[in-house]
């Protein structure tokens, strides 16, 4: 299962199952969960652990050092969850000591051709990062969230829960949870992403409860401060928007209204 050509340090882990193509070349320090594929000239650097049943498409660079002018040489790392599928020249860089140390991508992951993940950002389960999406350092992509083609997440920028971001946004405040965002000159909100939420089970009425605290959010006369005031004293308004309220109180640098 690994090619004459392909490199693997002595002090990599690969267990037997793992693919490994032409010219892949794994450092010391990766330890490669099970039944990994390597298709060819993927190059992997550790310290990094990747668990089992991931993909990785030809030309991509998964753990480098951080592109960070003070990092020196530290001992930081990359976490790869399971059966994620990582397309062709796609970079993920290890994460930087100022920064926690570690760079953490999720599990059942889609990251299309040419997309960069940067240091110390961190990528939920089930989400997309669709061709040339970028992610600067110290950014956050919740679960099932999109990042659509050419976009780019500013560092310390966080995208949330089962946002849809359209292609060529540059988003340089988070991004609201369950929100379809685009840039047709400013980066602005434009409601619910619905039909994304009816395709993941969501019933008729979470979404009603969510679409109703939207409208307070972007579409009535309050400020962000009034709206989540508003929200607050109409009692349980369940999970959803109770994740949408904490999100937006969290925010350290505003939200894309």
């Amino acid at each position: 299962m690994h090619h004459s050509t392909a490199v693997i340090d002595p002090e990599a882990k690969v267990p037997p199952s793992c693919s490994i193509g032409p010219y892949c070349v794994v450092g010391a320090g990766v330890e490669l969960g099970e039944s990994c594929e390597l298709m060819s000239h993927v190059a992997i650097q550790g310290p990094a652990k990747i668990g089992a049943h991931n993909r990785f498409f030809p030309f991509c660079a998964i753990g480098m050092e951080p592109q960070d002018v003070s990092y020196g040489g530290e001992q930081t790392r990359l976490e790869i969850g399971d059966h994620n599928t990582i397309r062709e020249y796609v970079t993920i860089n290890r994460g930087t000591t100022k920064g926690g140390g570690v760079t953490i991508i999720g599990s059942h992951i889609l990251m299309m051709a040419y997309a960069h993940v940067g240091h110390d950002s961190k990528v939920g389960d089930h989400a997309m990062l669709a061709n040339a999406a970028t992610l600067a350092g110290h950014a956050t992509v919740e679960e099932w969230a999109t990042v659509g083609a050419f976009s780019a997440v500013h560092q310390f920028c966080r995208v949330g829960a089962h946002a849809y971001i359209g292609g060529g946004t540059m988003a340089t405040k988070d991004v609201l949870p369950f929100s379809k965002t685009v840039t047709p000159r400013d980066a602005n909100a434009y409601g619910l992403n619905a039909i994304g939420l009816e395709r993941r089970g969501f019933s008729k009425e979470r979404i009603r409860k969510i679409h109703h605290a939207f409208r307070l959010l972007l579409n009535s006369k309050l400020n962000t401060t009034q709206a989540l005031e508003k929200l607050r004293s109409e009692g349980d308004q369940g999970e959803d928007v109770a994740l949408l309220v904490r999100f937006i109180e969290e925010s350290q640098r505003g939200v894309i209204k």
